[in-house]
């Protein structure tokens, strides 16, 4: 009886708030990325509030500025970056929304004050969107410069640096989540 009770506690972690199961996270995860992967791709709602043209033409507009300081020519249209070389069609998961979800989601379905996560969720926001519009800019340049490398670059490195940019940010949210220190 002893044996069972301790293989129960394995599945779940005390965090000084109560017991917090992999299963309930998982839960409250797929849920919530449901709604949003909804919220976003529905059609009629899009016709309503398109936040994912909203938030890719500011993306765009933002990343066609540090272009400009590294003197790369851009021309914004739409979600299109036209440059000397190239054109780049920024649109969904090139955006840098599905990171920004990913991560966002994760925060809050583990279990942490309020506080705690709107905090982890804004500092991870930014430095998403920081390394993101980066990740752009290097790819314009490498479109522009190193043409026959751009493929390579585009779909084996810079698509997966989100994804584990949202993986590291949330290794470090969930350090902070748990730490004693009530302010953040």
């Amino acid at each position: 009886m002893k044996r069972k009770r301790e293989k129960k506690g394995v599945a779940k972690e005390r965090d000084g708030r109560g017991s917090v199961s992999i299963k309930r996270f998982a839960f409250i995860y797929l849920i919530l990325m449901g709604a949003f992967f909804f919220v976003i791709g529905y059609t009629p709602l899009q016709k309503i509030i398109d936040v994912n043209g909203a938030y890719t033409q500011w993306v765009v507009l933002v990343t066609a500025r540090l272009l400009g300081v590294m003197h790369i020519p851009c021309v914004v249209h739409n979600s299109i970056l036209d440059l000397p070389a190239i054109s780049l069609d920024v649109r969904f998961g090139c955006n840098g929304l599905e990171a920004v979800m990913i991560y966002s989601v994760a925060v809050i379905a583990f279990p942490a004050t309020w506080k705690k996560r709107i905090f982890g969720i804004l500092a991870g926001f930014i430095v998403i969107q920081i390394i993101n519009v980066v990740r752009i800019a290097g790819l314009a340049y490498a479109g522009v410069h190193f043409k026959g490398i751009f493929e390579y670059i585009h779909i084996y490195v810079a698509q997966g640096l989100m994804i584990a940019v949202s993986l590291g940010i949330f290794f470090i949210y969930l350090r902070y989540a748990r730490s004693d220190d009530p302010t953040p």
